[in-house]
């Protein structure tokens, strides 16, 4: 399978924005919630993740992609790691990753991120719909927060040369992306829309 993005896309002004800024953060915190000892990571990026762990987090960190000139530990693709043992990390994570390949290819996905962790897989996916958010803040009280997110199941999605499919559209509700992943023998511990980046639905899931 061929990579669908050159590195020249991943430049700052264009790349990120200030919701996918916002969604490193929660990339971030879920992995250092975990503690694991060393991470996987699928999907090399902008390296944000991956600076982060290796600078700031006592956390062995390595990295697979399709993308040779983008440097990752392993060169492959998600749906097959043949060249990664089983059980080799602490950690396995696919962020904004698994919508790339046919969705055909989801369970098989899923089950080598099974295969390659010792314990936990965090993804995240595009979850497309209307989202509504509030956030109200007062003075010496804490922050409060309310979201909610209408997906269209009647919206077929259109491949775009990245994106096969994308959480709440025909084919793909959240509903049964959380029953493919209950299937591939994971328990979903938590799973939300990140609040200041809705577009990415975050699962935390444990073998």
């Amino acid at each position: 399978m061929k990579s669908q993005v050159e590195k020249k896309a991943y430049s700052f002004q264009s790349y990120c924005t200030e919701d996918r800024w916002c969604s490193y953060w929660y990339q971030i915190n879920e992995v250092l919630i975990l503690n694991p000892a060393s991470v996987l990571e699928i999907g090399v990026g902008d390296k944000v993740l991956s600076s982060y762990l290796r600078e700031h987090a006592d956390i062995e960190y390595k990295s697979m992609d399709l993308a040779a000139d983008l440097s990752p530990d392993f060169l492959g693709s998600v749906d097959n790691m043949s060249n990664i043992s089983d059980e080799s990390f602490d950690l396995v994570c696919a962020f904004e990753v698994l919508e790339h390949l046919p969705f055909e290819k989801f369970s098989q996905a899923l089950s080598e991120l099974k295969r390659t962790s010792r314990e936990w897989v965090i993804i995240s996916l595009p979850h497309w719909g209307r989202h509504f958010s509030i956030e109200i803040r007062l003075p010496f009280l804490k922050k409060l927060r309310w979201q909610f997110k209408i997906s269209a199941p009647a919206i077929k999605h259109i491949f775009n040369g990245q994106h096969y499919w994308e959480i709440g559209k025909r084919g793909s509700s959240l509903k049964k992306i959380k029953s493919k992943i209950e299937e591939n023998g994971f328990k979903i511990i938590k799973d939300y829309v990140a609040f200041e980046s809705p577009y990415h639905h975050f699962f935390i899931l444990k073998k």
